[in-house]
């Protein structure tokens, strides 16, 4: 079976990196600590490989009569470790909780904040946002596309004392499924290698809705057998495309509810020739060498250490839109027939290190970056009215450090940067801390400052069509991003969590149509980049809280936001709440773990953003508001072994509610639907 999935993920990582046009930043924390994954309790009903599948009993002598015994082996579930990008450990977790349940997506990560389109692989619309996690350097944009994407920081790395295989399944709308392989081993105990596929086709209800992706990850990991040497590292290669319709042509066949549009296949759409794509590849090297490790004695386990490091990547990424015929929807007169935009990024970062450690100073470590970057198009696009030039090519030369230290209850961590020379960053400050009042509870606080030029598209844009072309690196500013956030972790009265942000420049998408233009659905056409000249506040309270009663739960997560700006460019509901109550209990004589339940979602009416698909970003809109509706799902999940079998009934209420729900402007959001899958984790 093994040999089976490995073959596999290489024939699909070579399809996938054949297709490639081209050959296409976060704390250091050295230390190894557990974070917090769900539930990573050894439940006897919810995981079973450290009793059953990972202990072998071993006979030996004991005693003065040298009686037989059993002994337990090492080796347990908590041996098989993940390993961050930030160096933060956690090990396998195959229990089944409520979590899980909200991570088991497209994402594989808690969809609460977000809004999914009808079909799977589609842009998500915002419900929060956050800026105290801002990147440090510009990204290429067609952030509407960018949910599902594998940045470096995403890329996990593992150290297993024997092969482990993840397999994640599960259907998609419509004629297709979804797959997500993983199979990590070592060749050794210090090298451990990791190979995935992650990849789905979905045709979804409505037509030209098409979505499908191909991401293909190999890492690894290497430390020599004194220690002084560790290396990471990983190649990545990534395709995602979509068929893009436009949305609705007309609202009533889906909102009048008539039986010829049961059928969504049948309601008429805005456009049938149009698609957009991303496609990525990046190799990523991580080392590091202890040139000091002063051990006090041989039991000593936190020496102090002098290191030094080196990281390295390179990556390439395209983004493409294409349409066969010119489409009034996003303007008339286009330069060329058949539309082909293609924009291109180019990046190269070099990092080297300095980190000092010690048991009582903490750690400690300075850098200098050297960041490399060429967005470009094909060609210098000259009008009556403008030149635009075809490249945004420079470099980035910032220095910085970090520092982390534990202090009895009080843990601290920083991050700093500051650029010497270049023009898209500025400065970039991250502070966390955490005070452990007893063993329940615990205070944590944040603070973000950063300036940085906003996303490449932004910045400069060349399209077929006339109204997509604008140059604006000498005319726009840097964003000033402030955030400070506390919070209170209590296991008794749950989580809370609030943010506060201040935001000067704020760049965002808008169109300029008229009202006449808006009637005729050409809204999409006049969508340009704009930079907000006042301040934008925005205030984030969120509270999660799980009430347990015997084999019943009721998991709560309700989050309050507002915002105080001069000009309405930031929408966002005020309320966004969703609440769990589900059964949980051991069935067929504790041969399997059961939960099921019903998860109802619902946020207030605002003005929801709409998307452009030609750019791949959303825009910002102040005509209607969209919203005030529930979502309801009805879940049986359950676990056998090391297998959770997931089965859902999708927007139940979509079957008694009227025809209300979208995701996005012209964008219905999913009718009822029924879907089925399951994670399934093989030991050797």
């Amino acid at each position: 079976m093994r040999f089976i999935v490995l073959t596999l993920l290489l024939f699909f990582g070579h399809s996938l990196m054949a297709q490639q046009d081209s050959i296409p930043p976060k704390r250091e924390k050295d230390s190894l600590r557990l974070q917090d994954r769900d539930s990573l309790s050894l439940d006897s009903n919810k995981d079973t490989i450290a009793k059953k599948d990972a202990i072998k009993q071993k006979p030996v002598l004991k005693g003065p009569g040298k009686s037989l015994v059993q002994q337990k082996d090492s080796v347990s579930i908590r041996d098989y470790k993940i390993i961050s990008y930030q160096r933060d450990t956690t090990f396998v977790d195959t229990t089944l909780t409520i979590k899980k349940d909200y991570r088991y997506n497209y994402l594989r990560k808690d969809d609460f904040e977000l809004m999914p389109f009808t079909n799977m692989g589609q842009p998500y619309n915002e419900l929060g946002v956050g800026f105290g996690t801002i990147p440090y350097y510009p990204r290429i944009g067609a952030k509407a596309k960018h949910p599902g994407y594998f940045e470096k920081e995403d890329i996990d790395y593992y150290n297993v004392p024997t092969p482990m295989t993840e397999l994640m399944f599960k259907t998609t709308m419509e004629q297709g499924q979804y797959l997500d392989a993983l199979l990590t081993f070592n060749m050794s105990r210090r090298f451990n290698m990791a190979i995935a596929y992650n990849g789905f086709r979905s045709l979804g209800k409505y037509r030209y809705e098409e979505a499908q992706d191909g991401k293909f990850r190999v890492s690894f990991n290497y430390i020599t057998e004194n220690g002084k040497y560790g290396l990471r590292g990983h190649i990545a290669a990534q395709e995602m495309e979509t068929e893009e319709s436009g949305g609705l042509l007309d609202r009533s066949q889906f909102e009048d509810d008539l039986p010829d549009f049961q059928d969504r296949a049948k309601i008429d759409l805005r456009y049938t020739d149009a698609n957009n794509r991303i496609l990525g590849k990046r190799y990523f090297l991580d080392q590091q060498f202890k040139l000091v490790s002063h051990k006090r004695d041989s039991t000593d386990n936190e020496p102090t250490t002098l290191t030094i490091g080196h990281e390295f990547s390179y990556e390439t990424k395209i983004y493409d839109f294409e349409q066969a015929r010119q489409n009034d929807a996003f303007g008339q007169d286009p330069f060329l027939i058949p539309i082909e935009d293609r924009a291109r990024l180019k990046t190269m970062f070099n990092r080297g290190s300095v980190g000092f450690f010690n048991k009582t100073l903490g750690r400690i470590s300075g850098n200098i970056s050297l960041y490399n970057y060429n967005y470009f198009f094909s060609s210098i696009l000259i009008t009556d009215e403008q030149t635009i030039q075809n490249k945004l090519k420079g470099e980035e030369i910032s220095v910085g450090g970090t520092y982390s230290n534990k202090l009895g209850p009080l843990s601290l961590n920083g991050n700093i940067n500051y650029t010497v020379s270049g023009d898209l960053t500025g400065n970039n400050l991250d502070v966390t801390a955490s005070y452990r009042l007893n063993e329940n509870n615990s205070l944590i606080g944040g603070l973000h400052i950063s300036s940085r030029m906003p996303n490449f598209n932004y910045l400069l844009y060349q399209s077929d069509y006339r109204n997509f072309n604008w140059q604006n690196n000498n005319t726009f500013e840097k964003e000033q991003s402030q955030s400070i956030s506390a919070g209170f972790n209590s296991k008794k009265f749950g989580r809370l969590k609030a943010d506060f942000s201040r935001v000067d420049n704020y760049t965002y998408f808008a169109s300029t149509a008229t009202e006449e233009e808006i009637g005729l659905g050409q809204e999409n056409a006049f969508v340009r980049p704009f930079q907000e000249s006042g301040t934008v506040n925005h205030l984030k309270v969120k509270y999660e809280k799980e009430l347990k009663w015997r084999k019943w739960s009721l998991m709560n997560t309700v989050m309050y936001q507002e915002v105080t700006q001069e000009n309405q460019v930031l929408n966002l509901p005020q309320v966004v709440t969703r609440n769990s109550l589900y059964f949980s209990s051991d069935v067929f004589k504790k041969a399997m773990f059961l939960q099921t339940g019903v998860t109802f979602k619902y946020f207030t009416s605002y003005n929801m953003n709409a998307y452009n698909p030609l750019l791949g970003e959303f825009y910002i809109q102040n005509n209607e508001e969209f919203g005030g509706y529930p979502l309801m799902d009805v879940f049986i999940n359950a676990k056998v072994k090391q297998t959770r079998i997931y089965l859902k009934a999708e927007h139940l209420n979509s079957i008694f509610s009227e025809p209300n729900y979208y995701s996005a402007p012209n964008y219905p959001y999913r009718d009822f639907v029924i879907r089925f899958g399951l994670v399934w984790n093989f030991f050797s």
